[in-house]
């Protein structure tokens, strides 16, 4: 299968050979065609599967492969919406890439930065629009965008966006679209049921592609858990990063404020650290994500929701410093190493008072997860998984470990797969602070 026989135009092609990709991934073989034939699509993808060309292919294909010249001012004729500004700012490149070769306009808005820069980009005219729900529905309030010629609207990751309450934002966007002849695309990590009510709500008879297995895990990432007191997380994951202080590693906490707190922290020990979540400026978190993708910062803190727009090719590990409070976004959160079959680590530290937040994750898993105590770092008490028995342990036999009285605070080698992170200077019109936050290969990546 090549992308000529999927139907795309010369232009296409021609970019995607510029940019190094050869052949489409699974979820661009399925879901291309039925773009292409202007139908609706309901479509499960993971991050890191090429998801984002998967419908901006199809997109420009349909919509700007003309020979007619744009006459007047520009029209917003494709919507997509995106739950956070990084991953806004991508899926905008990723259309600036594609159509290199074609006389397409993109712009994404996001909050985080003033409005005034979108203001004057939108009433310039733009063919793709790239956006957050709450930056969005400021400028429908201000009447600075019209959305009434728009004949494709794109809902990525959909599933993301239920779980950051943006129902009611979707619902106010779509009363401002054309009901009649227009394309409908929701893609999601899962089919799971709020997602398929959403799609009745406002979709036509879509067609399903289904390329991610309900909360399928990437087989090439070894699992492992650290049992240890919670007081003493830190300490162990200082432990864990000087055995490779080098290695580029994503760790994941669960508050704002824990991030800051623990990104600091390691930068004490002596780290380049960095933490990026919704409370941080557009301009820091845009700097933090680039600083990490080049290797000038090797450790990023980040909560889960912030994490969204982190592509990485064969990132090597993922900490859970704190196990997630939903065992699916366990899934999200390891499925950014191990890509591409690129083998890779995800380690949690687990005290404990975790033991039922783990079994809910080795339920999802089906598979119970290796369980390492290192040495020093032993827990005060066994961890539970809720009414079974104390989880073994390896290190000591039958897993007993010596009692504790007291605690103490204190992508690889070989070819990149194609997977085109942001690049940088391409001046995405950006803007409210909501929390909203490349290699030959087997086809683009995003």
């Amino acid at each position: 299968m090549t992308f000529e026989t999927l139907g795309l135009s010369a232009p296409l092609v021609r970019a995607l050979t510029d940019l190094g990709y050869a052949t489409p991934t699974p979820i661009q073989e399925q879901a291309i065609p039925v773009v292409l034939e202007g139908r609706d699509l309901l479509a499960t993808a993971q991050t890191g599967t090429g998801k984002t060309a998967a419908f901006a292919l199809p997109i420009l294909q349909r919509l700007f492969t003309g020979d007619e010249a744009p006459r007047g001012p520009r029209k917003v004729r494709v919507l997509v919406i995106t739950p956070t500004r990084e991953l806004a700012l991508q899926v905008h490149e990723s259309f600036r890439d594609y159509a290199r070769h074609l006389r397409v306009s993109s712009t994404a808005i996001f909050g985080g930065v003033g409005m005034g820069p979108q203001f004057d980009t939108l009433r310039r005219g733009t063919d793709v629009l790239v956006a957050t729900p709450g930056r969005l529905i400021d400028h429908l309030q201000r009447r600075s965008v019209d959305l009434s010629k728009v004949e494709v609207l794109v809902l990525d990751e959909g599933d993301r966006m239920l779980d950051m309450g943006f129902l009611p934002a979707i619902r106010t966007i779509l009363a401002a679209l054309p009901k009649q002849n227009r394309q409908t695309l929701l893609f999601s990590a899962t089919f799971d049921d709020p997602i398929r009510a959403l799609a009745a709500q406002f979709m036509r008879e879509p067609a399903q592609v289904d390329c991610a297995p309900r909360n399928s895990v990437a087989t090439g990432v070894t699992h492992r858990v650290h049992p240890v007191d919670g007081d003493r997380k830190r300490d162990l994951l200082v432990h864990l990063l000087a055995e490779d202080s080098r290695r580029q590693t994503l760790v994941f906490g669960r508050t704002k404020h824990g991030c800051d707190r623990l990104a600091r922290q390691l930068g004490e020990a002596g780290f380049k650290a960095a933490a990026i979540h919704g409370n941080k400026s557009q301009g820091a978190r845009q700097k933090a994500l680039k600083d990490f993708k080049d290797g000038r910062v090797t450790i990023l803190v980040a909560t889960d929701i912030a994490a969204r727009g982190i592509d990485i090719d064969a990132l090597p590990c993922v900490i859970n410093h704190d196990l997630p409070m939903v065992a699916e976004d366990y899934v999200h959160r390891i499925g950014r190493t191990g890509r591409n079959g690129v083998e890779g680590l995800a380690l949690s530290l687990v005290s404990p008072d975790e033991g039922g937040l783990l079994r809910q994750i080795q339920r999802l898993l089906k598979a119970d997860v290796e369980m390492v105590t290192v040495e020093g770092f032993a827990p005060s008490r066994p961890i539970r998984m809720g009414h079974d028995a104390p989880m073994p342990t390896r290190g000591r036999p039958g897993g007993q470990q010596p009692p504790r009285n007291h605690a103490r605070r204190p992508h690889a080698a070989g070819p990149r797969q194609g997977h085109a992170g942001p690049k940088g200077g391409h001046g995405a019109s950006a803007g409210n602070g909501r929390g909203e936050s490349r290699g030959r290969s087997n086809g683009p990546q995003r």
